[in-house]
Formats: C-alpha cells, sequence, structure tokens
C-alpha cells in the first residue's frame, strides 16, 4: 500500500497520487490518527490489517518526516509512544481473576499469533530510528515499553509459541542494536554518558506491580525478575527503592514458584547493594525477616535458596563469630546462632531425603562461617552428625559425605570441646567404615570417597586426643572386617610417634 493511499484512508489527505514530502501532514497527526484506530478496531483481522499498513510506513517512509520535530519534541515523544502502547495493547495478555490460580493455557491460544505482526511493526520502527543518531531521544522514549513487550513474549511460557518468541528475539536485538548498547544488561544499566532504561521499564511496570495487582498478570513477575536480575552493582541501589517492593510480595506469595522467585530476587539484591544500603532504614532486617520465616517450611526447593541467601545477608547484618577478636567476655549469640540452631532442630528430625540434602549441604557452609563459636551448638550438632551417618543415602551419599565434611571443620574450629565426644565420634566413624566397606551398592568411586573422608575424621579426632587412638586402632581384628578398612586405620597409625 503506497502511503498516499493510507493516508486517504485516514482522511489526511484527498489525492490518491504520491505526496511530495512537503506535502505531507504533521507525523504527530498521522500517529495520533493510527492510534485512534487501533484502539477502535472492532476484530482481529481489522487490527491486524492496519499493524500491517503502520509496519509499512515505519518501512518506507522518508525518515525525515518519520521523526519531524516540527511539533516540538516532546509531542513528538509523546505521539510515537502512545502509538506504540496501542500497538502492545493489541497483542495484551488476559488477565486472571484472583491469585488462587493461574489462567488455563487455551487463554493463551491468540496470544502469539497477535503478538508476531506487533514484533514485526515494531522492529521495523527500530530499524529506521537506529539509522539517524539524532532520534536518540525518541528511542530512550519508546525502548522501556518495548522492552517489556520482547521480554514477555520470547519467554517460553504458554501465551507465546516458538514463532512468536523468535519475533520478540529479533525485537529485542533490534532494539539493541538501534540503541548502540552492547546487550541486554547495557542496555539497562547505561554506562556514564548516557543512562539505561530500567528506570522506565520501572515505570510501565509500576501500576501491575502493587500487592493487589501483581498476580493478575503472570508476565509481570517474569519481566520484572528479568530486569532486576541483570542489574548489577552499583546500577542496582538507586533503584532499590522500588526493587525491593515487589520482590517482597513474590517471597511473601504461598504458591511456591512465585516464593522461589522472590527469593532469588532478594538474594539478587543482596549481593549487588552496599553493606551501607542496605542497612539504612533497616532493609536488610525487613529482608531478614522476610526469608528467615521460610526456615519453618518443609519444602527443599524453598529451603535451599533461603539458607544461600542468609548467609550472605547474615554478613551484611553482622560481623561472623569466626572473625570476632577473642575477648574476656562471652561472645554473645547473634543471628547465625539462631539460624543455625533452627536448621539443627529441624535436621534432626527430618526424614524426607530432599530436605536431608539440602540441609546437611549447607552445614559446612555455617559451621565454617561460625568458627570457634560453633561450640554453642555442639550437642545438637553432634546428634545430627550421628543420626546422618547412621542413614544410607544411595547413590551419591551427598549427605552423608556433607556430614563428613561438617564434622571435619567442627573438629579444626573447636578442638578443645571435642575431646569428650571422641569415644562417641569414633564409634559411630568405624561403624561407618565397616558398613560403606560391605556396601555392594555403592560404586566404586563414592565408597571409595566416603572411607577417605571419614578416616581424615578419625585422624582429626586422634589428634584432638593426642594420639591415644593408634594403640586402639592397633587392636582392630582384622579378621573381622576387610583389607580396606585395615588400608584405612594404617594411615593414621602409620604416623610418627610423639
Amino acid at each position: 500500500m503506497e502511503l498516499s493511499t493510507l493516508l486517504h484512508e485516514l482522511q489526511l489527505s484527498s489525492s490518491d497520487k504520491p505526496l511530495p514530502s512537503s506535502s505531507l501532514p504533521p507525523i504527530t497527526e498521522l500517529l495520533s490518527q493510527l492510534r485512534k484506530k487501533l484502539i477502535g478496531a472492532s476484530s482481529d483481522s481489522e487490527k491486524s490489517s492496519l499493524i500491517g499498513q503502520i509496519e509499512h510506513v515505519f518501512q518506507r517512509a522518508d525518515p525525515d518526516w518519520l521523526f519531524s520535530q516540527d511539533a516540538g519534541e516532546a509531542e513528538l515523544q509523546a505521539a510515537y509512544s502512545g502509538l506504540v502502547c496501542a500497538l502492545i495493547g493489541s497483542a495484551a495478555l488476559p488477565l486472571c481473576e484472583d491469585d488462587c490460580s493461574s489462567l488455563p493455557a487455551s487463554a493463551y491460544q491468540s496470544v502469539p499469533s497477535r503478538a508476531q505482526p506487533v514484533c514485526s511493526a515494531l522492529t521495523a520502527l527500530l530499524r529506521t530510528l537506529g539509522k539517524g543518531v539524532c532520534y536518540s531521544g525518541l528511542l530512550l522514549a519508546v525502548a522501556p515499553p518495548i522492552c517489556v513487550f520482547a521480554v514477555t513474549h520470547f519467554q517460553d511460557q504458554a501465551w507465546t509459541s516458538s514463532s512468536s518468541r523468535s519475533a520478540a528475539h529479533s525485537l529485542q536485538e533490534a532494539l539493541v542494536t538501534a540503541g548502540g548498547w552492547r546487550d541486554s544488561p547495557h542496555l539497562l544499566m547505561g554506562e556514564e554518558k548516557r543512562g539505561g532504561i530500567v528506570g522506565g521499564i520501572l515505570d510501565v511496570l509500576q501500576p501491575q506491580l502493587t500487592k493487589e495487582n501483581w498476580h493478575r498478570c503472570e508476565a509481570v513477575k517474569l519481566v520484572f525478575s528479568w530486569t532486576l536480575l541483570q542489574v548489577t552493582r552499583p546500577s542496582l541501589s538507586p533503584h532499590l527503592p522500588r526493587l525491593l517492593p515487589p520482590s517482597l510480595l513474590f517471597n511473601d506469595h504461598f504458591r511456591q514458584e512465585n516464593c522461589i522467585l522472590g527469593v532469588r530476587c532478594l538474594h539478587h539484591i543482596v549481593l549487588n547493594t552496599p553493606a551501607a544500603d542496605l542497612c539504612q532504614f533497616n532493609t536488610a532486617e525487613v529482608i531478614y525477616q522476610a526469608l528467615f520465616k521460610h526456615l519453618y517450611t518443609t519444602e527443599a526447593a524453598v529451603i535451599q535458596p533461603v539458607l544461600s541467601c542468609l548467609l550472605d545477608l547474615l554478613l551484611v547484618l553482622e560481623k561472623p563469630p569466626s572473625a570476632l577478636a577473642p575477648s574476656s567476655t562471652p561472645r554473645k549469640p547473634c543471628r547465625h546462632d539462631d539460624v543455625l540452631r533452627l536448621v539443627l532442630t529441624h535436621m534432626e528430625a527430618e526424614h524426607k531425603v530432599a530436605l536431608r540434602h539440602v540441609y546437611s549441604s549447607a552445614l559446612p557452609l555455617y559451621v565454617d562461617r561460625m568458627g570457634v563459636a560453633v561450640c554453642r551448638h555442639l550437642r545438637r550438632l553432634e546428634r545430627v552428625v550421628l543420626g546422618y551417618l547412621e542413614v544410607r543415602d544411595p547413590p551419591e551419599e551427598t549427605s552423608r559425605l556433607k556430614i563428613l565434611e561438617a564434622l571435619q571443620k567442627t573438629i579444626r574450629a573447636a578442638w578443645p570441646r571435642v575431646e569428650c565426644r571422641v569415644a562417641v565420634l569414633l564409634r559411630c566413624l568405624l561403624k561407618l567404615l565397616l558398613d560403606v566397606s560391605s556396601d555392594s551398592q555403592l560404586s566404586d568411586p563414592v565408597r571409595q570417597e566416603l572411607m577417605n573422608q571419614t578416616t581424615l575424621c578419625i585422624k582429626q579426632l586422634d589428634d584432638v586426643s593426642k594420639g591415644r587412638l593408634q594403640p586402639l586402632l592397633l587392636q582392630v581384628d582384622s579378621s573381622c572386617c576387610s583389607s580396606d578398612v585395615v588400608t584405612c586405620l594404617q594411615t593414621i597409625t602409620m604416623t610418627t610417634d610423639r
């Protein structure tokens, strides 16, 4: 379709003949008419036809006319922003009625076919914009809603298809190229001379990120998290007041996938915000309380990221107990103690394999952080060690190996207090050696690793007891155990005399 024909249909020209640039109506008038017709379209076919015409205009029209600022830069930006929003609105996702359930896949059936022509039209606009260096102001005005739209539709979700995802990826690439950005993080954060569009994206998302509305559109949380997780230091801090509340909303939601997403967002904030900013207005404490309550859940998928995030957050809230200088007064219990105490309490009674894996994997990290202060938890820790080493965990024996690692760190950090527990621990470790050596279900690498780590624990106990275990180990009857066990014990007894 010729531009003059389109203008005639829009009643902006009375002639069907091609018009010279000097006779064309103001671009802002055309954009306004296109926006009104797009919003007023009564059927998908009418919208699709009109979107094709808009794409044609962006591809064929003279850029000097398309981006003419005769009406003023602000009016031009407003006109383009209005049309872009109308285009995006024609492929909007249906909204959920409440936060109790998701929409069925059938509700999104028509979205991919409506999104593809919109992607094509916006890509045409960006490619034309990218040809002129003087259009940067206009590009920054339309970039945020376009980026939100592209991110919404390149997700592998119920409202996308392979073709719509491909079109959305092309749109995102066109946006990055048009502004001369290196990649999406550069697009969001910008650089010293030119800021990014993260603030603009948050402006677009803000009306939908309220407590009442965020769960109504499935894409909002995905676009927000995609944006947040690509913004790093030092660009994150200025936007913290707008990034933190939605993250806390996700974290507090009863649906597991939303909760995990919220924890992931909070962890990213903790890692990419200076401690001084996190401590301001008690922000770090708010995050701590929001995470700590999840330690009472029984979902391994939630506990694992929560324990990882808390480990980093605690460094913001307080000095690690292992780094505190010795003092004549007893160290006061701190948040590290609160977390470790609760973890050990739950570990004692835990029988779910997935949760045992999560807890045992986190325990060495927390013991290492506690240092000598782990003495406050030795009674619980001893019960956990004894309980976990007695239970098989095939095929990888993850829990047992991690508990042995935690025991090694505990012995190194709190050896004076371990001496009185040597007999109990030695009995458990020797039994473990015997059980592992005769377990036919274990692969050779796993069996060897278990025996090596167990032997190292026994060697540490021997060091703690100043070599008093060696005479006992020499009395082990080789006829009652395998040669592998004897070999392991020999590595301990074949030491220099003390």
